[in-house]
């Protein structure tokens, strides 16, 4: 079976309800007679009552951009994944560079926070990448088998099917540079391995890996062009409905 790819928004720290509501009377349409791939906006936890009444109905997605591992407690600030699905999300994104740059976000946390997302029954978007000194000194691969190995412990392959992984080389993060289809495709076939060893090749050749880093509506279909690109998780580029819509429909 061919993997239904899925475009997936992350607005990062931009937008409030009301402008919420007005990117999504605006991009609604422009998708709305799309079925090929699974479509996901993630934006700000404030945004999230407004984005899940705008999308009632649609084939757009709600997700969050983080989460607590605990279902409750004394976490100021925290979000729980009972919260999100309270609120109606589906999915949630774990482990962004940008937490783990300035959030103090591990690979151990990623993990806690990728059982409880699969315990409660979200998709985890959960996310990979090395930065631009470990790749110039040749630790690609070291990385993502050390974040892949992390994320991926004491797992079982019945929880991780609903699974997805993204790619995002962090030097190419808001940056406007983008790895080569080549680079991310080769990325993508190291993570679908490392998944192969930790839940099987069954369930790792139906995981979905999408690839994130400046994607933008004019190399959309490039990446997408590589087989072993599942999707995209786009990040600037979403934030206007007309791009992000373009990108949905390379």
């Amino acid at each position: 079976m061919p993997r239904q790819r899925l475009i997936a928004a992350n607005w990062k720290m931009y937008k409030n309800p009301d402008q919420t509501r007005e990117f999504f009377q605006a991009f609604l349409p422009l998708v709305a007679d799309h079925t090929r791939d699974e479509i996901v906006v993630c934006p700000p936890y404030t945004d999230l009552h407004a984005a899940v009444e705008a999308t009632t109905g649609s084939n757009v997605a709600i997700g969050a951009q983080d989460m607590y591992w605990k279902e409750e407690g004394a976490f100021t600030g925290e979000i729980s994944p009972g919260m999100l699905l309270a609120a109606e999300c589906t999915h949630v994104i774990i482990g962004h560079s940008e937490r783990r740059q300035y959030f103090g976000e591990t690979d151990d946390t990623v993990n806690l926070k990728l059982k409880a997302a699969l315990e409660a029954g979200l998709t985890p978007i959960v996310c990979v990448g090395e930065v631009l000194e470990e790749r110039e000194a040749g630790l690609t691969e070291d990385v993502l088998r050390r974040q892949c190995l992390r994320a991926f412990h004491a797992i079982s392959a019945k929880k991780a099917s609903r699974l997805v992984i993204a790619y995002e080389p962090v030097w190419a993060i808001g940056t406007g540079k983008t790895a080569t289809p080549q680079l991310a495709a080769e990325a993508h076939s190291l993570i679908r391995t490392e998944a192969a060893k930790a839940f099987g090749d069954r369930l790792a050749e139906s995981m979905r890996i999408l690839y994130g880093g400046s994607v933008k509506p004019e190399n959309a279909k490039s990446l997408m062009a590589e087989e072993e690109i599942d999707g995209a998780l786009v990040g600037g580029a979403s934030l206007d409905a007309q791009s992000f819509a373009a990108i949905v429909k390379y």
